[in-house]
């Protein structure tokens, strides 16, 4: 009776051995779909972000880079000319910064002026980085709302355009347009020195050089 006892014991424990084996495999499997469905998850996020990503985000996060040479953007505009510029704003369709062809000059490129981005290998995976979850203010100003600032404060400045370069200062900002009054750029903006008033289509403009 001893043996029969000692017998049906070691089945039940082996038995209770096998079932723990199975929870134990049930349990690590369960981990393993749930850890794959959340990395699916993911990766679905992430590729539904990166297909609403805009130029503005992957200039804005070149801007933030906290490596200064990272933040110096290449690029072509729609002339074909190569130019380089480290932005320090980026507004809602245009960018203002350092120009890399004179020393000291800054200049504001309208987005619609950009025809490619040649970025480096290293500045590729910064440009994806995601934003702030708060936009900041500028990013909600317009390429018309600096302009108008320009013309309040009489700055004269150089209006590159798809058929050339003039000099002057902004006399009022329309919809889609500006008046440009042309003038000498040293020469204050007075009636007396002024050409003629140019009206600027400003998708037409690849560059301003204050």
């Amino acid at each position: 009776m001893e043996n029969c006892v000692v017998v049906v014991g070691g089945r039940n424990y082996r038995r209770r051995m096998r079932w723990d084996h199975l929870f134990d495999d049930l349990a690590g499997q369960l981990e393993h779909e749930l850890r794959a469905e959340e990395a699916d998850l993911q990766h679905e996020e992430e590729r539904l972000r990166l297909g609403r990503l805009t130029v503005r985000d992957r200039i804005a996060a070149l801007q933030r880079a906290p490596d200064p040479a990272l933040r110096r953007v290449c690029y072509r505009s729609r002339a074909g000319e190569l130019h380089a510029v480290r932005p320090l704003t980026v507004g809602r369709d245009w960018m203002a910064g350092d120009l890399d062809d004179r020393p000291g000059a800054q200049g504001i490129i309208p987005f619609s002026a950009l025809d490619a981005l040649l970025l480096d290998r290293e500045q590729v995976p910064v440009s994806l980085e995601p934003g702030p979850d708060e936009p900041v203010l500028a990013a909600r100003l317009g390429l018309s709302f600096l302009l108008r600032d320009l013309c309040r404060r009489r700055t004269p400045l150089t209006v590159e355009s798809t058929t050339g370069s003039v000099t002057g200062t902004i006399d009022r900002v329309g919809r889609d347009h500006f008046d440009l009054a042309v003038h000498e750029l040293e020469a204050p903006r007075r009636e007396s020195v002024v050409e003629h008033v140019r009206v600027v289509a400003m998708d037409q403009v690849l560059l301003l050089r204050l």
